[in-house]
């Protein structure tokens, strides 16, 4: 082959390389299993992925000064509820009865980061459901529309709408409100009054600070981020290694490291 040729085709080759890496993302990319034990929660760990949206949107956002009592003592109720017992508060809404190893998904509407990462997830389930199950958890960083879609999406769990809320949210380019949110309930066949009676109620508030909660516990600093049984994986991180870390937490028992059983 001649130089000329040659040359065109390490150009060519680059090319495609570099379109396949921002098509494809952190799939292509190897990465090294490196894990770092955390202070807390004893026997958890933490894995630093890829890419993350941060932010610091607080869901008692509006509240006045007057109210900061009040505030800080919702916070230390949510924390002595997820620190009862952590893996439970990850994973209490999973039926793991069949020997599946647990996710929790931790993210944001508007995180572009997320909206890739849970798609994959979500492909993951539908291909390996027999190994693994995941708990969706809302963490709305990035302001108040995040946090308007987080509620409606756990509002809808109340009419049984929430994954289809939440595929819709991750997917529209709009930002919630309440507008969108009636049209929304309109296309999915929900209780429009109940949705929006629902997201100001005390339990969809109480689920978004156990959520917020475990933020804390975990020291997660932005989204997406996953537990995997009991390892932190901060970032956007490639499916292979996903189930990289769903092998070696059904090796090492992940229910009794955790006190989960």
């Amino acid at each position: 082959m001649d130089e000329k040729k040659r040359s065109t085709l390490i150009t060519l080759s680059a090319v495609v390389a570099g379109y396949a890496a921002l098509r494809y993302g952190p799939n292509l990319i190897p990465q090294e299993l490196q894990l770092v034990d955390l202070d807390r929660p004893i026997g958890f760990r933490k894995f630093v992925a890829g890419e993350t949206s941060g932010g610091s949107f607080d869901p008692f956002a509006g509240m006045g000064d007057s109210d900061s009592v009040a505030i800080n003592e919702a916070k230390l109720r949510a924390d002595a509820r997820v620190g009862e017992n952590v893996c439970r508060a990850l994973y209490g809404e999973l039926d793991l009865t069949t020997g599946q190893v647990p996710v929790a998904s931790f993210s944001d509407y508007y995180c572009p980061f997320c909206r890739i990462q849970t798609k994959r997830l979500a492909d993951i389930v539908k291909s390996k459901g027999n190994e693994i199950s995941v708990a969706w958890h809302e963490l709305p960083l990035l302001g108040e529309g995040s946090s308007l879609a987080a509620k409606a999406a756990l509002a809808a769990k109340r009419q049984g709408a929430y994954v289809a809320f939440h595929e819709r949210l991750m997917k529209t380019p709009f930002v919630a409100n309440p507008e969108y949110l009636a049209r929304l309930s309109q296309d999915l066949e929900i209780d429009e009054e109940q949705l929006l009676a629902d997201i100001d109620s005390t339990a969809v508030s109480q689920e978004l600070e156990n959520s917020a909660a475990l933020s804390r516990a975990l020291a997660l600093v932005g989204t997406p981020a996953l537990v995997i049984g009991r390892t932190v994986v901060q970032g956007q991180v490639s499916d292979s290694m996903i189930m990289r870390i769903i092998a070696l937490e059904r090796e090492e028992g992940w229910a009794e490291q955790c006190n989960y059983a």
